[in-house]
């Protein structure tokens, strides 16, 4: 018998992450072939006040609580997987201290560029397009739907063009490798059906709640609100730099919104759901991959390490 579940994770560096209602579990392929299974504690903002499990505000803050844990979670298993020995053991050979510093300065300063590089391609680079087509035309796009639409493209295109160039790298391809394990599993657990190799590798690699149809249905979500903004406050969008910062302030509404909209998405299957989620479930085809045994057995792990006993409780966060 199926049954819904809010269990979700995330691929690692040889390992995978599994978080249920109860409990997160993390399980790491060591380098002598063993599993490492260990749990994370974790402080959600949903067990301190009722106001962060309201609609909309849980997606925001489930969305933020999720990326935190996921990176620290990923650097504990480069940690136990072995996957940072080199770069330890080049550190060991200098001064550490000096090292130490060194890094640190050059971790926040790469941060500091990512966030700059994440707003001029996903921010302003639209709108710069838009202007170039205009530029071309001869003409002004009128239509706020028309250049949001043009806008979300572009957008969409970019983020597209990223994961399928990064999936060409070993490293990147092993962690959709497990990513594709970690979808198996949670369908199979879902059926109901017992968990092992060969029942986990039978199921589908593309499941309806994965972050990546989150990260979609961002993209999607914001026509609709960049279209409203600029219907509402017309004057807005003719300054570059103030719609730049206009769509800042739009994204934990719109993360907000996907999250409720995912949410219904992976607990209903009706022909309204598979519209809405038929662009994530084809992105998958890129950020997931078909797995070995070995990482099945990853995902089996990690999942019965969290298996909630109650397995349809709601929790704060269930993308996959």
């Amino acid at each position: 018998m199926g049954k819904y579940t809010s269990i979700g994770g995330q691929a690692l560096i040889e390992g995978i992450l599994m978080k249920s209602p109860e409990k997160t579990a993390l399980c790491v392929r060591l380098p002598d072939g063993s599993i490492d299974t260990s749990y994370m504690e974790e402080k959600r903002l949903s067990q301190k006040s009722k106001f962060f499990r309201l609609p909309i505000i849980r997606g925001v803050v489930g969305f933020v609580e999720s990326m935190l844990q996921g990176y620290k979670a990923l650097m504990i298993s480069a940690d136990k997987s072995g996957f940072a020995d080199l770069e330890e053991e080049a550190d060991k050979k200098e001064d550490n201290k000096d090292n130490n510093a060194l890094l640190n300065v050059v971790m926040v300063i790469g941060a500091v560029l990512g966030v700059l590089l994440a707003v001029v391609l996903f921010m302003y680079l639209p709108r710069l397009c838009v202007s170039g087509i205009e530029w071309v035309a001869k003409t002004n796009i009128t239509s706020p739907i028309l250049r949001s639409g043009i806008e979300q493209f572009i957008k969409l295109a970019v983020f597209v063009g990223y994961v399928w160039a990064v999936s060409f790298m070993k490293d990147i391809k092993r962690v959709f490798m497990y990513h594709g394990a970690e979808h198996k599993t949670i369908f199979c657990y879902e059926k109901g059906l017992e968990l092992n190799v060969e029942n986990v590798r039978i199921q589908k690699r593309f499941h309806p709640r994965c972050g990546t149809s989150f990260m979609i249905l961002m993209i999607l979500i914001s026509v609709i609100f960049s279209t409203l903004v600029q219907i509402i406050f017309p004057g807005v969008y003719t300054v570059k730099w103030l719609w730049v910062v206009a769509k800042i302030l739009m994204v934990p509404l719109i993360c907000g919104v996907g999250y409720e909209v995912l949410k219904i998405c992976g607990r209903y299957d009706n022909v309204i759901t598979r519209i809405i989620s038929a662009p994530g479930m084809w992105l998958q085809r890129l950020t997931t991959k078909e797995p070995e045994d070995s990482m099945i057995e990853i995902a089996i792990a990690a999942l019965k390490a969290c298996e909630p006993e109650v397995p349809d409780v709601e929790r704060n966060n269930d993308n996959i």
